[in-house]
């Protein structure tokens, strides 16, 4: 909804990353909720929140630098 009204500024690479987060977080949820049941999917699982507090600790360090996300 805002995407607009950010573009140009820093705000707008920071909004791209977590869109670009939240769609292959949800990914590969799905991939791994459906092979749960042979085991795999609990490592992906894992994977994914791994990844997802990674994601959130340097889009809040540059975001809290004034820095861009991309460069």
């Amino acid at each position: 909804m805002k995407r607009a009204d950010v573009k140009g500024t820093i705000a707008e690479s920071h909004f791209r990353w977590q869109i670009r987060t939240f769609w292959f977080s949800l990914l590969w949820v799905v991939v791994g909720a459906a092979t749960a049941v042979v085991a795999v999917g609990y490592f992906i699982l894992i994977g994914v929140g791994i990844w997802n507090i990674y994601r959130i600790v340097v889009g809040w360090f540059k975001l809290s630098d004034g820095k861009p996300m991309y460069q």
